[in-house]
């Protein structure tokens, strides 16, 4: 039986029905890992030993009638997030002795739902990247074309996912994290409404942009694990106390009568055929009965300056933590605390991660505050606003996920201002807080694609039943990297 080929919610059938067990399941996948990511390079850490005691434990756990919603399941978790004695690195040398003493809400949902971790997934260093070339671990690769990156900065988990190690992923986006990685690798990627999800034990790089999300290869079990995963959290000053809906319930709706408004800023130039099928996507979207209402964003060509300005400068003060004293890397031989400040943070941290901080920290100074931040802040604002405006008329905005498909690995690394742009339709949702997803809808030059949906704060429900009924009209998601079949 070809487990690895089985989504979520099929899992969780086969469970049900007793056609196999949690334990059989896990060692299936572990057994897949061990064989295949060698050339993926998707995992930090491999936490076989834990992931059988957790299967045993679910296993047992459903002989007795106690099952979670995601009773032995196996998933991974992005390296961002903080696990019980589990290594947590961030996918960065200065957190690479770092053994959490305790779990991240997210985590801890996840294990109380009966979920089996598989291991902690790669990433970008502090998850600044759109590559997955900023970690200290080195680059995933894409399943698709073992040259090409997965997108960032959840690569590893979208790449775990995708190649059928795991049936589904944790990870966060602060500008297009999850859903750029799901596009590059064909897969689904949900960002929900900021505060709808803890941020309690993630490791914070922007702490008003970041937001923890999932990967998965449908929108059934996106929908599966955020009804885990949504709720308020009191540890977490940004967690909103609104009741979790049953995210399942309404996703077989009809989406006729849906208004789904098309950017009219978006145009297709500069996109490497992506724009195509996305609007292929909205053509099936319409002839489903959706309503295509085109909108202004007139300040959304403002998002990419204003989060580089606003995104530095929270990670300027975030990173200050980790100077080599309390826990993390410490250098060796240091003159005197000064020099094991400048020392440890100079070995500890990567180029992309010093290069944020120097920018932050810039934009954060004496001189500059007013003209830098204070401006990207206001900006921000009006950016939220437009949004604000276009859902008085539609109910989602479509378009596509990434202006290109996954492009080779080096390819951009020494040139940050064109991997930056690799977030130009994502980052508006995080700017504003809003909920936001990529699904699977084709291939340019046999490289995945996705379509973006945006919706309005709390809008999960509706983007969940768009994009489950698109998948039921396409299958796009089902299709899987030759290599890894």
């Amino acid at each position: 039986m070809d487990m690895h080929r089985q989504t979520l919610t099929e899992l969780c059938a086969g469970l049900d029905k007793g056609d196999f067990t949690s334990v059989e399941l896990t060692h299936a996948l572990l057994d897949r890992i061990a064989a295949q990511d060698q050339k993926l390079n998707a995992f930090i850490t491999v936490t076989a030993t834990e992931a059988l005691a957790a299967a045993a434990s679910a296993d047992e756990a459903r002989a007795a009638g106690n099952i979670g919603a995601l009773n032995g399941l196996p998933i991974v978790h992005k390296d961002i997030f903080c696990t019980e004695g589990i290594k947590t690195t961030c996918g960065s040398k200065m957190l690479d002795n770092f053994i959490s003493p305790y779990n991240a809400t997210v985590v801890q949902k996840m294990a109380d739902a009966g979920a089996v971790i598989l291991g902690k997934s790669n990433m970008d260093e502090f998850a600044m990247g759109s590559s997955n070339e900023t970690s200290f671990f080195g680059p995933a690769r894409n399943p698709w074309n073992l040259e090409c990156s997965p997108g960032g900065s959840s690569g590893g988990s979208a790449a775990s996912v995708a190649a059928r190690l795991a049936p589904a992923a944790t990870g966060t986006d602060t500008g297009g994290s999850i859903r750029q990685p799901a596009a590059f690798t064909g897969t689904v990627g949900l960002k929900p409404t900021y505060g709808r999800v803890s941020r309690y034990g993630m490791i914070a790089f922007a702490s008003s942009l970041d937001q923890a999300g999932m990967i998965t290869r449908s929108v059934e079990d996106a929908a599966r694990m955020l009804g885990v995963m949504a709720g308020f959290d009191e540890r977490d000053s940004t967690s909103i106390d609104q009741a979790v809906p049953d995210y399942l319930a309404g996703i077989g709706e009809s989406i006729k009568g849906l208004r789904v408004g098309v950017v009219r800023q978006h145009s297709e130039e500069g996109l490497e055929g992506s724009g195509a099928r996305a609007k292929d996507a909205i053509d099936v979207l319409e002839s489903m009965g959706a309503t295509i209402v085109e909108v202004d964003l007139p300040n959304i060509d403002l998002s990419v300056p204003t989060y580089y300005v606003v995104a530095p400068a929270e990670c300027s003060s975030n990173l200050s933590r980790f100077d080599g004293v309390r826990f993390g890397h410490r250098a060796e031989n240091t003159e005197d605390l000064l020099d094991l400040y400048c020392r440890s943070r100079g070995e500890g941290f990567g180029d992309e991660v010093k290069r944020r901080i120097m920018t932050g920290a810039y934009v954060l100074s004496a001189g500059y505050y007013d003209a830098y931040y204070i401006k990207a802040q206001q900006v921000r604002q009006l950016i939220a606003d437009d949004f604000k405006k276009a859902f008085a008329d539609v109910d989602l905005i479509a378009g596509p996920t990434a202006p290109s498909p996954a492009f080779k690995l080096g390819e951009k690394v020494d040139d940050p201002i064109q991997m930056y742009l690799n977030d130009i339709y994502t980052i508006g949702a995080n700017l504003a807080g809003l909920p936001a997803m990529s699904v699977p809808c084709g291939s340019v030059n046999d490289m995945p694609v996705g379509l973006h949906l945006v919706g309005p704060h709390f809008g999960e429900e509706m983007l969940l039943r768009c994009g489950h009924q698109y998948q039921q009209e396409t299958d796009w998601h089902i299709a899987c990297p030759e290599a890894f079949k």
